[in-house]
């Protein structure tokens, strides 16, 4: 394991670097640095969505997911360290199915909306797709292991199976995307 804090604010990072879990300094806007931070905000807006109430059983999974994702983050942070398996990956391909299963299919595009719940779910879907480019970004500079993305790749396709769970959780439906809107602005 890497280098643990014992101290927050060190000032060595007041040049505009920082550094990793192996101890070598990198520029802070460095992709790795990037998506690191990525996976942090994602983090903290699945933490945001676990204010909410959820179905029975899902706080339990996205605490089991923010614990992955600091496993993903301590990977990104140390070049060459693993800790991202394909059982994790496994685990929200299944998770993903069970979600999914119950839900009518999509015959429109969905609209980010509707519960407050979905509509948090949607923004951690975006962070996360965000998270998993500059991920894909990293591995044509660096060495990165296929997990994390893979990993970054199954979450985004969960939060928006879960944004449409939550909708029907609080009694809404899915927001659709009317392509056909008559009478408005948009023509």
């Amino acid at each position: 394991m890497g280098n643990r804090l014992s101290k927050i604010a060190t000032r060595t990072g007041d040049e505009g670097t920082t550094g990793l879990g192996d101890g070598t300094r990198v520029d802070k806007d460095s992709l790795r640095v990037q998506a690191m931070g990525d996976v942090d905000e994602l983090n903290s807006q699945i933490g945001l969505l676990l204010c909410e109430d959820l179905p029975a059983g899902l706080a339990d999974e996205l605490l089991l997911i923010q614990h992955d994702l600091f496993d993903l983050g301590g990977e990104l942070c140390i070049p060459g360290y693993k800790m991202i398996t394909e059982e994790q990956v496994a685990h929200l391909d299944a998770l993903l199915e069970k979600c999914n299963k119950d839900l009518p299919p999509l015959k429109e595009f969905i609209l980010p909306g509707g519960a407050r719940s979905a509509a948090l779910a949607h923004v951690c879907r975006t962070v996360c797709r965000r998270a998993e480019r500059v991920v894909v970004s990293l591995g044509k500079v660096e060495v990165v292991n296929p997990e994390p993305r893979q990993y970054l790749n199954r979450l985004s396709d969960l939060m928006f199976v879960m944004s449409r769970l939550l909708n029907r959780y609080s009694g809404n439906g899915d927001v659709l995307w009317k392509h056909e809107r008559k009478g408005t602005a948009a023509q």
